[in-house]
């Protein structure tokens, strides 16, 4: 029996119960479809935010309180932890390599000007804060470049911020509160979006030392800063690492990650997740397999007189076990493609609906999910044709 006959014969005996196989075939199309749409969700969130971190450079590196690998927790080794303050930013300040830093305390308070008022997040950074983290202003001018330590009630808005106090009016030297504490607006930042999920065009900037004594605190929560581009990263770390171990008593109770490092982190964990998602995806592929095999087995019951023909006209057992594994893969791969057809048709939906959900579906996705699909369907069509190429044709006939 040639491939022809194989295939002619297959696709006969789909298209002779077709809705047998429409229910067989719904069931991988459900599962490719879960898959590719709950993958491609993953990956988008994935590149999304990557993305964010990337439009900060790769010279930039971050200090925080508290020892911890690239996967785990802030502070979560015992032992006492100091915390990180105005001195130690300008001890780094001094470190060979580094050139801006960026002492950071943040929190919400209540901003207000006249009648308007809302709560938003407030950052105490310093006027080195658009060249570490990249933002532009775009009115008037960003915080003084004065000593850390020193309070001085100006503050800069994001345009979001600006537009719900102000208006289209000028916010240039307005007065505004922010947590009762008086501050002057002096500049107005350009539009950043978000980042990881947060409003930075929502935000207010004031100096550090302002920040401390708008939510009293006497240390600082990270220490951002940038290193002349080109060179090691490992090097500038190591620098960094001797200067604050000597300050705080020999000990290394905090944490210095690279814009690399931190990218690394992020790509592992998005990378288990898109094999949990996957896997709670493949769930309804498992469904479809078993679709398949059930088909399989009652058509083996229901064909006996057909496969006892065929091996009484010559038909070997390899030719009936082609047979029922080509059926099977008629119906996975018909699947796999209306189930590829619905996630890419739903995810189009989802762009157009929700613009703001990241979704991507990379090509290699796709062929991963078709040639999954159709390995799911020759498995569970392993067993039925054994099954029919071991009957006798004999019996057969006379069963019939």
């Amino acid at each position: 029996m040639t491939f022809a006959d194989v295939l002619r014969l297959a696709l006969g005996s789909v298209t002779a119960h077709r809705l047998r196989s429409a229910l067989t075939v719904l069931g991988i199309v459900i599962g490719i479809a879960s898959v590719v749409l709950l993958t491609s969700l993953g990956e988008g969130t994935r590149q999304a935010i990557l993305s964010e971190f990337s439009q900060f450079g790769t010279n930039l590196l971050a200090v925080t309180s508290g020892k911890m690998e690239t996967h785990g927790i802030a502070g979560a080794v015992g032992g006492t932890t100091r915390p990180l303050t105005l001195g130690d930013a300008e001890a780094l300040r001094a470190v060979p390599g580094i050139e801006k830093v960026v002492p950071v305390v943040f929190g919400t308070a209540r901003v207000s000007s006249g009648e308007r008022a809302r709560d938003t997040f407030v950052y105490g950074a310093t006027s080195d804060g658009p060249e570490v983290w990249r933002f532009q202003v775009r009115l008037g001018r960003f915080l003084p470049e004065t000593e850390l330590d020193r309070a001085t009630p100006v503050a800069v808005l994001g345009p979001k911020l600006k537009r719900e106090l102000f208006g289209a009016g000028n916010a240039i030297g307005r007065r505004i509160r922010v947590g009762g504490h008086r501050f002057t607006v002096i500049g107005v930042m350009a539009t950043v979006g978000q980042f990881v999920g947060f409003t930075l065009d929502d935000a207010v900037y004031v100096p550090v030392a302002s920040a401390q004594q708008l939510f009293d605190q006497a240390h600082v929560m990270e220490i951002d800063a940038t290193f002349t581009p080109g060179l090691p990263p490992e090097t500038v770390v190591a620098a960094v690492k001797r200067v604050l171990k000597a300050r705080h008593g020999g000990e290394e109770d905090f944490t210095v990650l690279t814009q690399g490092e931190m990218l690394a982190s992020f790509g592992r964990v998005f990378a288990v997740v898109s094999v949990a998602v996957g896997a709670i995806g493949a769930i309804s592929l498992l469904v479809g397999a078993i679709g398949i095999l059930t088909m399989m087995w009652i058509a083996v019951g229901e064909r006996t007189a057909e496969i006892g023909l065929l091996k009484a006209l010559g038909a070997t057992r390899g030719d009936v076990r082609n047979l029922f594994l080509a059926e099977a893969a008629l119906l996975s791969g018909a699947g796999g493609l209306a189930g590829l057809a619905a996630a890419m048709s739903l995810g189009a939906i989802v762009r157009l609906a929700l613009p703001a959900v990241p979704f991507a579906t990379p090509p290699a996705y796709a062929a991963a999910a078709l040639a999954t699909a159709i390995g799911v369907g020759l498995v569970a069509g392993v067993a039925p044709p054994r099954r029919a190429a071991a009957l006798d044709p004999v019996e057969n006939l006379r069963a019939e």
